[in-house]
């Protein structure tokens, strides 16, 4: 598996959460960050951050799923939540680039 990430600053929103996704995708682990990650593969490689494919049909299913598995009640809360911090990220890393390449 290889991925190609450019440098991801740490102080982003959500950046952990990027950065926990990567380690586990890097390590072939389906948990809630790298599934999160799975589902916005377009949105990321077009900001430069490329994933491994992995074997999962419907990233954003298998998340909710995932999510329902630990806390039901929360799933939809969370799942929302998690969503929400990726978009974030996804935004500040985007002006993020566009500062640097001034």
């Amino acid at each position: 598996m290889t991925l190609t990430v450019r440098v991801i600053p740490s102080e982003l929103p959500g950046a952990d959460l990027v950065e926990a996704g990567l380690h586990d995708l890097a390590a072939g682990r389906r948990t809630a960050p790298a599934l999160l990650l799975l589902g916005a593969r377009i949105r990321l490689a077009e900001d430069g951050i490329r994933l491994p494919v992995l074997d999962v049909l419907n990233p954003e299913r298998a998340l909710y799923d995932l999510l329902d598995s630990e806390d039901p009640a929360g799933a939809p809360a969370r799942y929302n939540a998690l969503r929400h911090r990726l978009v974030s990220f996804c935004h500040a890393f985007e002006q993020d680039a566009r500062r640097r390449d001034r």
